[in-house]
């Protein structure tokens, strides 16, 4: 957008946002910044108890916030939550599809019914969501949906060949939901995290040594030294649901410090001091 139409006051002042996701980690950071910069939220996950504490605190910060309990993979509980959100809010502006979970396993070792639960969480959920919450969006004037994938769309780790396998789907579905809702003025668009301290993360460092020193590690492999922070991710997530971003869809915006553009084999320290580095044709 030009400049000149830049918003004055929050970028999302009056507008209403699904979090999926919402109520931990990634999800539930993205809640309380698109609520900041003025959308009513409405945050749905598949844990109660933690529903139940992140609308209490986005409420008692002033936000205005309403939480749904349900599988994101049933098809049924994802139409049922659109359809209470018709009738309860009338319009969508924006859709954040955060939820997602890990497991660990090869193609041979990894069991069909957990390549199933992979796929069907991480990239099913996030078609069955987009399904049902671009009528809502057409009939509302258009929107911006952002899907969270992760560094390893494009470079994997040894051992999750299921997560690796969903998170390359989701950046392709991205680009595929662009072009085909274009032309209803929804910009869809997908972020790409390095290694960012959450819950999920910190439990596979727990599972790979002590965790703050595998922390470390894995933030150690990062060029910019760490890893990052949910709100990081959700200051990202803002930028592309916002006025700010409304000529970019069909975009992977990665935010993993660095991770993607370095390679593992690196060239050696030059050594300023040895005149045997030298351009020899240049004094």
């Amino acid at each position: 957008m030009d400049a000149s139409a830049w918003p004055d006051g929050p970028l999302l002042a009056g507008a209403v946002s699904v979090v999926m996701g919402g109520s931990t980690g990634i999800g539930l950071a993205t809640a309380r910044c698109l609520a900041r910069h003025g959308s009513a939220v409405e945050l749905a996950a598949n844990d109660e108890a933690s529903v139940t504490a992140a609308v209490g605190q986005l409420r008692a910060d002033g936000y205005e916030a309403h939480g749904t309990v349900l599988d994101v993979a049933r098809p049924e509980q994802v139409e049922g939550f659109f359809a209470d959100l018709t009738e309860r809010r009338g319009r969508l502006s924006v859709l954040v599809n955060s939820a997602g979970i890990q497991r660990y396993g090869t193609a041979e070792t990894t069991p069909v019914a957990v390549w199933d639960e992979v796929l069907d969480v991480n990239v099913r959920a996030m078609f069955l969501t987009v399904k049902h919450a671009v009528p809502l969006m057409r009939r509302s004037g258009g929107g911006a949906i952002v899907n969270v994938s992760s560094a390893q769309a494009t470079a994997s780790q040894r051992n999750v060949v299921a997560y690796t396998a969903s998170k390359g789907a989701i950046v392709a579905m991205t680009r595929a939901m662009a072009i085909d809702h274009a032309s209803d003025g929804i910009r869809v668009n997908s972020v790409s995290p390095g290694s960012i301290d959450t819950s999920m993360l910190r439990q596979s460092a727990r599972e790979a040594g002590d965790e703050d020193e595998v922390l470390a590690q894995w933030g150690a492999n990062h060029p910019l030294g760490r890893v990052g922070s949910p709100v990081e991710v959700a200051d990202a997530i803002l930028f592309l649901v916002s006025p700010l971003s409304g000529f970019v869809t069909g975009t992977e915006l990665r935010v993993d410090g660095g991770l993607l553009a370095a390679v593992a084999v690196q060239a050696p320290e030059p050594d300023h001091a040895d005149p045997g580095n030298a351009d020899p044709g240049h004094a």
